[in-house]
């Protein structure tokens, strides 16, 4: 009889579970999935509507002849072949280059020596963060205006304060072919690095302290914490200052219309305003489009470069 009641117990107890709780687990995925879904959607619609569509129409354009008026017609690689012979296109990039060479180290070195500075623990020294860091959130026309009225040949300060120091024949900054775009790097440098200062000391207040207790220990000076703790901790917020200033010196535009709009003649025309001229001034959407095909690629080849050799230096 024990035996018999045993067998059942055994029985009973090796039956499987019921699938309830396995069903209510799906059904708590299914709903967490579509909770994330529903936060994720509209931003992905608003990025698919207005970014990823005329990408992809951008890219299919520059292969096509289009005025906004008549049908497009398919060019090839005409537009392309075109763009060698352009000598706009041709000063253009040089001085889309040479605006990046100038802003972007300018600009690295600026913010991260601000950052520094202003990572000291003074009396007031929000304030100093916030007014670096106030042009950044200034109407950009205001500023261009402000900065054009500086550096008028004229009357404006900045040659008066030359004068007065000696300087005989001072610059013609955005009215001289020669000073307008070394004007514009000065007037972008001067609205970006408070920006960029804002990463340089989030970077620097993440640095643990007791490495600089460590170091001052062993007997190192300002110069040698700076150069064996600081700058190797802040090598992945360098990274991201270094590709996002790229990106954006390459995609130019809006100080420099402001500012210059181009000129004098040629001086300060970059790829952004060349592609605006072409596009919506002259109609040309498909030579515009292979401009923006050829900037996207060079910014891709740009940006690809610097993970490659932040990827090197990581090993």
């Amino acid at each position: 009889m024990t035996t018999i009641t045993e067998r059942r117990q055994q029985a009973v107890s090796s039956t499987p579970a019921p699938t309830k709780p396995r069903k209510a687990s799906r059904r708590m995925r299914r709903r967490a999935i579509l909770v994330g879904w529903s936060f994720i959607l509209p931003n992905f619609v608003g990025f698919a509507l207005f970014t990823l569509v005329p990408v992809i129409a951008a890219f299919v354009l520059a292969f096509m002849n289009w005025d906004a008026y008549n049908p497009p017609t398919w060019a090839g690689f005409s537009n392309f072949v075109r763009l060698f012979g352009d000598d706009s296109f041709h000063v253009a990039l040089g001085n889309t280059l040479l605006y990046a060479v100038g802003h972007v180290p300018l600009t690295l070195a600026l913010s991260l020596g601000l950052a520094i500075l202003l990572n000291q623990k003074l009396r007031g020294i929000a304030f100093f963060r916030v007014a670096i860091f106030f042009p950044y959130i200034t109407s950009l026309v205001a500023i261009a205006i402000v900065w054009n009225m500086l550096f008028d040949p004229t009357s404006g300060p900045i040659n008066q304060f030359l004068h007065a120091i000696g300087v005989a024949n001072p610059p013609g900054w955005t009215s001289s072919t020669t000073w307008a775009l070394p004007a514009v790097i000065i007037t972008s440098v001067w609205r970006d690095m408070g920006y960029y200062m804002v990463l340089f000391l989030a970077g620097l207040q993440a640095i643990p302290n007791e490495y600089y207790e460590a170091a001052e220990m062993d007997g190192a000076g300002r110069w040698r914490k700076f150069w064996s703790i600081t700058l190797p901790s802040l090598r992945p917020t360098t990274f991201l200052v270094l590709v996002l200033l790229s990106v954006s010196s390459f995609k130019v535009f809006d100080l420099i219309f402001v500012m210059t709009q181009g000129g004098p003649g040629r001086a300060t025309l970059v790829l952004s305003q060349l592609i605006y001229q072409d596009g919506i001034i002259n109609g040309q959407f498909g030579y515009s489009s292979a401009i923006s095909l050829v900037l996207f690629l060079i910014v891709l080849i740009v940006t690809v470069f610097q993970f490659r050799i932040q990827q090197i230096r990581e090993r």
